[in-house]
């Protein structure tokens, strides 16, 4: 697929072929698309390094599927600590409540907007109009407004110290995860290749002597061989299928972590920008108000000097409306929040399907082991007639 998409680079532009266009009479006609081939990962040696293929090699040597109880605890450790990790991915999902972040976010927006209520115009357009007492009431409801933004700003730190830490187990629970991955696709290449060895090896030589004696006890002998090897390859069926829920949990745990960064970035962007961009604007517009006050008292001479000042102020405070507008439209994005959400439920819901889909395989699987089992015994029968 990389090869398909590889751009093919010319010294010389006479050389590239000149697509020719289609004509047609049906112009909604949909596009022809190519279907794009999906190449199945072969799971055999080629996934690791010289050293790890010698540990195999040496490993399959001491599996001896005769042994019930080795092949009952083949891989076992591996297929808990997947279990163990993913219990652990979902623990950390449980206990955050992103929703605690995200209503500080709404109630600082709320908090911000509201500033200058009442009797007057919501937000920073309300700092400008006149009143005999303005610049006292502004001063009296900053300082509540000051309060609230402060005690929302010191929360929001505290959701940042955790999400940061969060991060950062995120990342030693992906190289954990990837060590299982490694540890599960050593015990099922190391199984395969000794289950390989006894089929063609000791299996076959009991078959032979089934076949050449006649006798029930080296029929049995057989088909007690058979049943080995078919026990030990559904327990490396099983560790397959562990291994694939490692690998689902890679890309998981970067969506978790990924989730906790953007949140970070979020109650960043409040803390540095928001937060004192709103404050600067509040003591500008009290120093504003002073002036104001004070030069509609020096220049109240005649008329046409008052109309000026309120010309001024009035496009003093449209300009303000503006600037706070713009300033607020950045401050939190709740579609964002909702469309990370969705997502992570739809990845979460595509994982459980595929679990779903590997146990209906799993059991149609056994089916078959059952269908040959059944030939066999069937064939052992024959052989004594």
């Amino acid at each position: 697929m990389t090869e398909n998409m590889t751009p093919e680079l010319t010294l010389n532009p006479t050389e590239t072929d000149v697509a020719m266009p289609e004509l047609t009479l049906e112009p909604n006609a949909p596009a022809q698309v190519e279907e794009k081939k999906i190449e199945p990962v072969a799971l055999d040696d080629k996934l690791l390094t010289e050293q790890e293929k010698k540990a195999v090699d040496e490993f399959s040597k001491k599996i001896d599927i005769t042994d019930t109880n080795m092949v009952l605890q083949y891989g076992a450790a591996a297929q808990k600590s997947v279990a163990g990790f993913s219990e652990n991915a979902l623990s950390n999902v449980r206990s955050k409540d992103l929703g605690e972040v995200g209503a500080d976010l709404s109630e600082l927006v709320v908090q911000l907007k509201g500033f200058g209520s009442g009797d007057e115009k919501k937000g920073l357009a309300g700092l400008f109009r006149k009143a005999g007492n303005k610049i006292e009431s502004m001063k009296a409801q900053y300082g509540k407004v000051e309060a609230n933004v402060d005690r929302i700003a010191q929360s929001l730190e505290q959701h940042q110290i955790t999400l940061m830490k969060d991060i950062a187990m995120f990342d030693q629970m992906y190289e954990l995860n990837l060590k299982y991955y490694k540890e599960l696709t050593m015990y099922i290449l190391a199984g395969k290749k000794r289950l390989e060895e006894v089929r063609a090896g000791q299996l076959e030589e009991l078959r032979v002597k089934a076949e050449k004696t006649g006798l029930a006890e080296d029929a049995q002998a057989y088909n007690d061989m058979v049943n080995l090897c078919n026990r030990f390859e559904k327990k490396l069926h099983d560790l397959e299928l562990t291994r694939m829920i490692s690998v689902q949990m890679g890309p998981q745990t970067r969506l978790l972590q990924n989730n906790d960064t953007q949140m970070v970035e979020k109650i960043q962007s409040s803390l540095v920008n928001t937060i004192p961009l709103w404050k600067s604007q509040m003591v500008l517009a009290l120093g504003m108000e002073h002036g104001r006050q004070a030069t509609a008292a020096q220049n109240a001479v005649t008329e046409m000097t008052n109309e000026l000042l309120k010309k001024n102020a009035d496009a003093l405070k449209m300009g303000t409306i503006a600037t706070a507008k713009e300033s607020e439209r950045s401050i939190v994005d709740i579609e964002t929040l909702q469309h990370t959400n969705q997502q992570l439920i739809s990845t979460l819901d595509e994982v459980l399907a595929i679990q779903q889909e590997g146990a209906a395989k799993r059991k149609a699987a056994e089916a078959e082991l059952g269908r040959i089992e059944g030939e066999l015994k069937q064939k052992l029968m024959e052989l004594h007639k």
